[in-house]
């Protein structure tokens, strides 16, 4: 039976060939809300209305690209077994001392970031004897240029050592 606009009422296997998937789909959709029109039991098949089959799958397409679907205890046991495996990874990436903690990285990248800015200010204080007089732009650019080079590569061989924070147990007292 069609209803013009207004989508057909289909069964559980009509559905399924409408949409292109198969009775296990049809069968998630169920399990996760997806509108009939009859509840299929003993004698009594599924029926449902294509039109607002065809909402809900944009509904939930739009709420999975937002990041709010509703997720069944199946989805939710499969993103739980990924964050402990995930959790797992990291415990052992940390005990490889594969990975460091968020707070020491920052406080190692602002050390070479000190270093390189300290380097760099440094560049007119080396230059200002070798330019004075220079009338050459490109003499004057090849100084700066050689100069801020090895500002740069002075400051890629340092190494940064990370003092141990008050608090930190280092085996003194």
């Amino acid at each position: 039976m069609a209803f013009k606009g207004k989508g057909r009422e289909v069964n559980r296997e009509e559905l399924a060939e409408t949409f292109g998937v198969s009775l296990n789909t049809v069968s998630s959709w169920i399990r996760k809300g997806c509108p009939f029109e009859q509840r299929g039991r003993q004698g009594k098949p599924w029926r449902f209305n294509t039109r607002d089959v065809s909402e809900w799958l944009r509904e939930q397409a739009r709420l999975e690209a937002a990041g709010d679907a509703p997720m069944d205890e199946f989805e939710l046991k499969l993103r739980k077994l990924a964050a402990e495996t995930a959790q797992a990874e990291l415990d052992l990436a940390t005990a490889r001392q594969q990975v460091a903690p968020i707070d020491e990285f920052e406080r190692a990248r602002a050390l070479e970031n000190a270093t390189v800015r300290a380097n760099v200010m440094n560049v007119p204080s080396r230059v200002v004897s070798q330019l004075i007089g220079e009338t050459d732009e490109g003499r004057f650019k090849d100084v700066l240029r050689t100069e801020l080079i090895q500002a740069l590569e002075a400051a890629a061989e340092t190494d940064v050592e990370l003092e141990e924070e008050e608090g930190d147990d280092d085996g003194s007292d």
